[in-house]
């Protein structure tokens, strides 16, 4: 009988395009989303959390590729219907906002935090899973609602450590390009095809450059892997009309309104649009947001398509090197814009929506590459245990630890090696040891051992600074709590 062929074992590997988060990550994390939070809420926005599942019906069309419909999510058939993970939070905002409208305020105004989901082709810092946390106001019909939200994420970005000089917001407006486009030749639905591949082209200007650009304009791009990404087809003189537009950028804002109003004479969309960009700049100005913060600029466009007015991008203006070491912008962190015909799928009435998504891992790695995040966590205190018979008495010094607010446990490993308890609160960065045996418990005694001034004394050895500095007391039990708050105030 011929023997079961045994199952190897699973590797243990994150998925390609997926990472895992520690505990320095995570609580760098979440102090990031609540100052967010804290900047949003100080706005008069609301908290709103959907379910990471949604309809691929809801998703609708908006998908990250539309080149590759169905794809760019990951989704999956339940009961004739299909389901997705969701690939931003603004689509969940509107079935929310359709199925909800009745009972929700008009306008409503909402933040959202949480992972989303791209099935994407992964690379360097391109991640199928990040997290985003966005801002929105859903039925305001006044672009005063996006001169807001371009002032919010000003004050959202000063308020986690980027100050003014290392970035800046630029706004653009779709009505701008979509009269650009229609002066070039390309309005109408049989030119849809052709219109999204030059939004996409355009929205990745500071990537490839104007030749790249242009390349994606004409016949199309050969990237370094050898992939092929096809163009629009334009001849050269429309070419040459979208590639004025992404120079219209001039040294001031009035300039620059001044070239796009040349850029889009004829077009009534276009004139909207420079219009919209003119009392968005107005509105700025007046509550102190000049270009050392806010800038207008043609080159946004941002690559959904359901933008349908103002458009906005966070730009961080500092460089990094890259894997090579080579030095570069660190680029876009947060986007967003207009889109009134979004929430319009379900309710079949144009409802006017405008938001902004910032990416919370972009962001975290910003603050990194300029040491604004403090890299090194600070662990528990850890009770070491030198008598195990006497866990009650271990458990009760945690528990005192606890309740005056200090972070603590007990090791719960094997105790017969008490360097190896040692080794593990060095491994856990621990700040203070505690160290109790049966002649202490009898004294009424602890020793608390500064791990910290410990490992100081133990790198310094020879400076004189350390020798009269003990890292190790010896206090009555009772005072146990006060010493180690005096410690770990001494640290800090």
């Amino acid at each position: 009988m011929a023997k079961d062929k045994k199952q190897p074992r699973p590797k243990a590997q994150t998925p390609k395009g997926f990472q895992d988060y520690f505990g320095a990550d995570v609580t760098a994390r979440s102090e990031m989303l609540s100052q967010i939070a804290a900047v949003y809420h100080r706005y008069g926005f609301d908290a709103l959390e959907t379910s990471a599942v949604e309809t691929v019906e809801a998703l609708g069309k908006f998908l990250p590729d539309v080149d590759r419909p169905n794809e760019g999510v990951f989704a999956w058939e339940e009961d004739k219907d299909w389901l997705a993970l969701r690939y931003d939070l603004t689509a969940p905002l509107a079935r929310v906002y359709a199925q909800f409208r009745n009972d929700l305020p008009t306008p409503y105004r909402r933040y959202a935090m949480g992972p989303v989901w791209r099935n994407e082709k992964p690379g360097p810092g391109r991640f199928r899973q990040f997290y985003q946390c966005d801002a929105d106001t859903v039925g305001a019909p006044s672009v005063a609602a996006d001169a807001e939200i371009c002032a919010m994420l000003s004050d959202t970005l000063e308020a986690v450590g980027i100050p003014r000089g290392d970035y800046v917001i630029r706004v653009n407006n779709r009505k701008v390009l979509n009269g650009v486009l229609e002066v070039a030749g390309l309005s109408g639905d049989d030119k849809e095809a052709e219109r999204g591949i030059v939004l996409r082209a355009i929205d990745k200007l500071d990537r490839l450059g104007p030749e790249g650009v242009r390349a994606l304009l004409g016949e199309g791009r050969k990237d370094e892997s050898g992939d092929f990404t096809k163009g629009a087809a334009l001849n050269d003189a429309q070419a040459d009309v979208v590639m004025g537009f992404m120079d219209a950028k001039r040294d001031t804002g009035a300039q620059t309104v001044t070239r796009l109003s040349e850029l889009v004479a004829g077009s009534v969309i276009g004139s909207d649009g420079v219009a919209e960009l003119q009392t968005i700049a107005g509105l700025l100005d007046a509550q102190g947001y000049g270009p050392d913060r806010i800038i207008i600029d043609p080159s946004v466009v941002r690559g959904l398509g359901y933008y349908t007015g103002p458009v906005y991008e966070a730009e961080l203006t500092f460089e990094v090197t890259d894997e090579k070491g080579r030095p570069r912008n660190f680029g876009s962190v947060a986007g967003g814009g207009r889109y009134d015909d979004l929430v319009k799928r379900f309710t079949g009435q144009a409802v006017p929506a405008t938001g902004v998504s910032i990416g919370v891992d972009r962001l975290l790695a910003a603050l990194r590459a300029k040491g604004r995040i403090d890299q090194t966590a600070v662990g528990p205190v850890v009770v070491t245990v030198m008598d195990r018979d006497r866990m009650v008495d271990y458990q009760s010094m945690v528990a005192d630890l606890r309740n005056a607010g200090i972070r603590a446990e007990v090791y719960l490993g094997n105790p017969k090696n008490f360097g190896n308890q040692l080794k593990y609160a060095d491994k856990r960065a621990s700040p203070v040891a505690i160290i109790a045996g049966g002649d202490e418990f009898d004294a009424g005694i602890v020793q608390i051992k500064d791990l910290v001034l410990g490992a100081e004394i133990a790198k310094n050895a020879t400076l004189e600074e350390w020798k009269d500095r003990p890292s190790q007391y010896e206090v009555p039990r009772d005072q146990m709590v006060a010493k180690v708050r005096d410690i770990l105030d001494s640290q800090d």
